[in-house]
C-alpha cells in the first residue's frame, strides 16, 4: 500500500464537505496538504498576503453559502493571517482557516527558541469562535470533525485547526476511512416548533404596525424568496443591519435601506410588532434601544436566530425562537396563508408615507449630481456604476467616506450583492473581497469601489486578479487625504473655521494628508487596464471601457477632496457611537 502525506487526509475531509476552494499562499510546511488538494481537483487561490486570503474565502462564503476556507503557513504566515480573521469572525463569516504548525516536540508548549513559533490556536483562540491544535495523527479525523461541526453551529465565523509540519508532510502507511459530514454533525437546517410559528404568524396578523428587522442570519440561509414572501404578505417595511444591505431588492417599496437614517428610526419607533431575523441588533442598529426604537413595553418583539446565544442579546425578546431563519420564514408563510391579517389598509397607508419620504430623500441627495465641476464630485461614481454595472454584479464598498458615498447613491436591486466590513469597518478588505466576489460569480464583473487610502492597503492583489483573470473593476476615489480622519480633527482644532470655510490648509490638521500615487499607472505595472478621470462627464465611458476589458481593471478616480470629506450622514455615524438614553 502506497504511503500517503497526512495532509492529504484534510484535503479529503475537505472534499467529503463539498469544499471547491481554498484560498491561501503556498508554502513548504503544508507541501502534503496542498499538493493533494491540488490533485483533488481543489482550486488553489493564491493572494499576495495572507490577510487577504481570509477576505476572499469570506466573501466567497458569504455570496455563495458554502464554506470558506484559508490556509496559511506557521509562524509569520499565521501572523499575516490574524488581521483578516479578526475582520471575518467579527463580519459572522462561515471560515475555516487551516495553518501549519512545528513538530510537537517544540511547540504547545514552545520549547524556548524555537524558529518561527508561536501559540497559534492560543492567538486564533481569542479571535474566533473555535481554535485546536491537532495533537497526534490519530486524533487528526477527530479534531478535524470537531471543526466542521463548530462551522455550522450558531452563528458563522472563524474556525482554525493548526495541524503540525509533521503531520501535513508526514508519511503514513494509510488514510482512515473517512465519514460523511451527516455522520459527524447536523446538516438539516433547525426548525422550529409548529407552535412557536402558529404563535409568531398570530401576533402578526394581530399587529396594527408589524415591521421586520433583517440580519446576516438572513444572507446565512440564503432565504432570499422567503423574506420577501412573508413581507408581503404582511404588507410590513423591512430594515436591515447595514451588513444585510440589500437582503430584500430595494426597488421593493416594503425595502427601507439602510441610508434612511431618520426614516428607519420612524418605522423602528412607529412599529407596535418586530419580526427580528439574524440580527444581534448591535451598535449599528442603536443597540434597539429609544429613542431609535420603540420602548420594548410598547412594542412586541419576536426574534428568530440559529444561535441561542444571540435571543435577547440586546434587546428583550417577548417570542424567542432558535431555528434557521429559512426554516422559520418558509413555516411562517404557511402559517400566514391560512389567516387574514387585520388592519391591512392601515399598514398600506403607512408604508405608502414611507415611500414619499425616500423620494424626498433621494431628491435631495440627487441635488449633489447636479454639480459638474473638475475634479468630480465623489456623489457621481455609485450613481453612474448603478447605470454601468448589472443589477446582478456584486459590489464592494471600501473606505471612510468612500463606502458612505457609495452606500447612499448605490441601489441594491438583487439580494446579496453588497459586500464590506460593515462591522469592523477594515481598510484595505475589499481589495480581497472583490476577488473572493468575483471567485464567487465569475459570470459577472465585480465593481469595487473604494478609498485611495484604503487601496493603499493592498494593491499588490491587483496582480492576483490578473493573474486569475478574474473580472475586477476597482474605481479608486482618490482625494489624497485621510478624510474621515481629517474632518474630524478640523471641528477639533478649529471648529469655526471649519463651519466657514469647509476646509483647512494642510499645516492646519496633523499629518491628514496623503501624496500622489498614479493607481491607473499601478494598474498596468501589472498587467491589468488603467484608466483616469476627473470629469464626471468621462466617467462612463471609462467604466464601459473597464467593464469591456473582460480582465482586472483600475480606474482612477480624481474627485474634489473638500465635497469627499463631507459625505451624507456624518452626524448620525457619530450619534451611533453614544450609548442612547432611552
Amino acid at each position: 500500500m502506497a504511503d500517503h502525506y497526512g495532509g492529504e487526509l484534510i484535503a479529503r475531509m475537505l472534499q467529503a464537505e463539498g469544499v471547491e476552494k481554498v484560498f491561501g499562499i503556498i508554502d513548504g510546511t503544508y507541501f502534503g496538504f496542498y499538493e493533494a488538494l491540488h490533485r483533488l481537483g481543489i482550486e488553489i487561490v493564491t493572494p499576495r498576503h495572507e490577510t487577504c486570503a481570509a477576505h476572499m474565502a469570506g466573501a466567497y462564503a458569504r455570496l455563495t453559502g458554502r464554506l470558506g476556507v484559508c490556509m496559511a503557513s506557521n509562524g509569520p504566515g499565521v501572523a499575516n493571517l490574524l488581521p483578516g480573521l479578526v475582520v471575518e469572525q467579527a463580519e459572522g463569516n462561515r471560515l475555516l482557516a487551516i495553518t501549519s504548525a512545528r513538530r510537537p516536540e517544540i511547540m504547545y508548549p514552545d520549547r524556548g527558541g524555537a524558529y518561527q513559533c508561536f501559540n497559534q490556536a492560543g492567538v486564533i483562540g481569542q479571535i474566533g469562535k473555535y481554535s485546536q491544535a491537532v495533537s497526534s495523527w490519530e486524533r487528526a479525523p477527530e479534531l478535524m470533525r470537531k471543526a466542521f461541526r463548530a462551522c455550522w453551529d450558531g452563528r458563522p465565523g472563524v474556525v482554525h485547526v493548526d495541524v503540525p509540519e509533521t503531520i501535513m508532510n508526514g508519511k503514513f502507511k494509510a488514510l482512515p476511512s473517512l465519514w460523511e459530514p451527516k455522520k459527524y454533525r447536523n446538516t438539516e437546517p433547525t426548525s422550529p416548533t409548529p407552535e412557536q410559528v402558529e404563535q409568531a404568524a398570530e401576533l402578526l396578523c394581530r399587529a396594527e404596525a408589524p415591521m421586520i428587522h433583517a440580519g446576516s442570519g438572513v444572507i446565512h440561509a440564503q432565504a432570499f424568496g422567503a423574506l420577501e414572501r412573508v413581507a408581503e404578505q404582511l404588507h410590513a417595511p423591512v430594515t436591515t443591519s447595514w451588513a444585510a444591505r440589500g437582503v430584500i431588492g430595494e426597488d421593493s417599496p416594503l425595502a427601507m435601506p439602510m441610508p434612511h437614517v431618520k426614516l428607519n428610526h420612524q418605522v423602528r419607533n412607529e412599529a407596535d410588532t418586530v419580526l427580528i431575523l439574524g440580527s444581534r441588533v448591535g451598535e449599528t442598529d442603536w443597540w434597539g434601544k429609544p429613542p431609535y426604537w420603540r420602548k420594548p413595553g410598547e412594542q412586541t418583539t419576536i426574534q428568530v436566530d440559529l444561535d441561542a446565544n444571540m435571543l435577547g442579546l440586546n434587546k428583550p425578546a417577548d417570542l424567542a425562537i432558535q431555528a434557521d431563519i429559512g426554516k422559520f420564514l418558509d413555516a411562517l408563510a404557511r402559517a400566514l396563508a391560512e389567516r387574514k391579517s387585520t388592519n391591512m389598509d392601515a399598514r398600506r397607508q403607512r408604508v405608502s408615507g414611507y415611500g414619499k419620504t425616500m423620494e424626498s430623500d433621494r431628491a435631495d441627495w440627487n441635488k449633489a449630481l447636479e454639480h459638474k465641476e473638475v475634479p468630480m464630485h465623489p456623489a457621481h461614481v455609485a450613481s453612474i456604476c448603478n447605470k454601468v454595472f448589472d443589477a446582478d454584479s456584486p459590489i464592494v464598498a471600501d473606505g471612510g467616506n468612500t463606502a458612505i458615498w457609495a452606500m447612499f447613491y448605490h441601489r441594491a436591486r438583487i439580494p446579496n450583492r453588497v459586500l464590506s466590513t460593515f462591522k469592523f469597518g477594515m481598510l484595505g478588505a475589499g481589495v480581497a473581497q472583490a476577488i473572493g466576489a468575483a471567485v464567487a460569480r465569475p459570470d459577472k464583473p465585480v465593481c469595487c469601489i473604494i478609498g485611495d487610502g484604503a487601496f493603499g492597503f493592498h494593491p499588490q492583489e491587483i496582480e492576483t486578479a490578473v493573474r486569475n483573470k478574474l473580472k475586477v473593476v476597482y474605481i479608486v476615489l482618490c482625494d489624497k487625504q485621510w478624510g474621515m480622519v481629517k474632518m474630524n480633527q478640523q471641528f477639533s482644532l478649529r471648529p469655526l473655521k471649519t463651519l466657514m470655510f469647509k476646509s483647512l490648509r494642510p499645516e492646519e490638521t496633523i499629518k491628514a494628508d496623503l501624496g500622489e500615487i498614479a493607481f491607473d499607472k499601478v494598474a498596468e505595472a501589472m498587467g491589468a487596464h488603467g484608466e483616469r478621470v476627473a470629469d464626471a462627464a468621462d466617467l462612463e465611458g471609462a467604466l464601459r471601457r473597464a467593464i469591456e476589458y473582460g480582465g482586472c481593471a483600475v480606474v482612477h478616480v480624481d474627485v474634489d477632496p473638500v465635497k469627499h470629506m463631507w459625505a451624507p450622514g456624518l452626524l448620525h455615524f457619530k450619534k451611533m457611537h453614544e450609548e442612547p438614553k432611552g
